[in-house]
């Protein structure tokens, strides 16, 4: 967690960030850790909730159909899954922002990793999304099918493509299960990743550039081509289906717009700290301060794309939509057999999915 590699202090008394001229004295940043103390497990209890409500919602409808029927199927139940496994560790670290890591290495250790798994596979998961997407309106166009990706991303190598994209987000994730420790500073216990001398600037620069190259560059490039291609076919539809081309623009353009939006900042701040961390960009007291305090808060908002996964992605496809209708149709009818089997046990209990008489077999959401 980008917030943990230097606690949530952000160099705190050991740090190295200050001016000779206007700072003397190490800098203080007793001020930013009361700020993360207050806002950052609201944040997290935010995301936590709405996001699992939501994500649980995803992973119980595929779940409840066993099979998975197509690659958007498939991409959707692993982004959901990713999504409930990173929200679960927002918790800790919101403990963690208010009184210090209380949880040993250990916890400490696979919470970090944890943390950065499930956060990159989410985006390298966006980005399978934006070619599935791509290349079912390819197919519906009978555009040629033997072409290499038509080849790599198909209902046949989905598990492949998967489980690439899983061991990807693991390999990021190592650093953080090796080298996470718990420290004692500033009168409490700090989850923090800590490097060999060896590695210390350079090594782990590099890592955080790779993150920012796998978790938001590739991505974006990938559904910035993919949906760049889909929108200029769209706009070249007839006249009679210009309801739906205008539609399905609004959607493409808000899926990218709010990935931008959520992961810019937090991304470009990232790059910017790497930066420092390098060539100490950041002279003095009050610039480190501020750049701590925007990447709380700059991290809180990508991890708010969690909660925006399900109605951006699931909630808004019509296979998503049918797969929950199906579920909520077994529901209502399961519960007009048990009314049935057991009147008395539902006496007096009103509840009913629609105005039709409880012979019927379907409802409408």
């Amino acid at each position: 967690m980008d917030v943990s590699e230097e606690g949530y202090f952000y160099h705190e008394n050991i740090s190295f960030n200050f001016s000779y001229e206007d700072y003397p004295s190490l800098c203080e940043k007793a001020d930013i850790r009361s700020f993360a103390a207050l806002f950052l497990p609201i944040m997290y209890s935010v995301c936590l909730v709405v996001g699992v409500a939501g994500n649980a919602l995803v992973v119980a409808v595929y779940a409840y159909h066993k099979r998975l029927k197509t690659m958007a199927d498939a991409f959707l139940t692993h982004l959901a899954v990713a999504d409930l496994l990173l929200l679960f560790t927002l918790p800790f670290w919101a403990a963690d922002a208010a009184r210090g890591w209380e949880l040993g290495a250990v916890a400490c250790k696979i919470i970090s990793a944890c943390y950065t798994v499930n956060f990159t596979c989410c985006m390298l998961l966006l980005a399978c999304i934006s070619l599935d997407r791509y290349i079912a309106l390819a197919k519906a166009q009978g555009r040629d099918q033997r072409g290499l990706l038509q080849r790599v991303v198909n209902r046949r190598h989905c598990w492949k493509v998967c489980l690439v994209v899983w061991v990807t987000a693991f390999m990021l994730g190592l650093p953080d299960l090796i080298f996470s420790e718990v420290k004692w500073a500033s009168n409490r216990n700090i989850c923090l990743a800590i490097y060999p001398p060896s590695m210390t600037v350079g090594g782990k620069a590099v890592l955080e550039i790779i993150e920012v190259l796998l978790g938001f560059l590739l991505p974006l490039l990938v559904m910035g081509i993919c949906y760049w291609t889909m929108g200029r076919v769209l706009k070249d539809l007839p006249i009679e289906s210009r309801g739906k081309k205008w539609k399905a623009l609004r959607v493409l353009l808000i899926v990218v717009g709010v990935f931008v939006v959520t992961q810019l900042p937090y991304n470009v701040l990232k790059v910017y700290r790497t930066m420092d961390k390098v060539y100490v960009l950041v002279t003095h007291c009050g610039t480190s301060k501020a750049l701590d305090q925007a990447a709380q808060v700059t991290e809180s908002l990508a991890l708010t794309h969690c909660c925006l996964n399900p109605i951006l992605y699931a909630f808004m496809g019509s296979s998503f939509r049918q797969h929950m209708m199906k579920v909520a149709k077994k529901f209502g009818e399961k519960r007009r057999r048990r009314r049935r089997e057991h009147p008395a046990e539902e006496e007096g209990i009103e509840m009913s999915f629609n105005s039709a008489s409880q012979e019927t077999n379907t409802f409408s959401i």
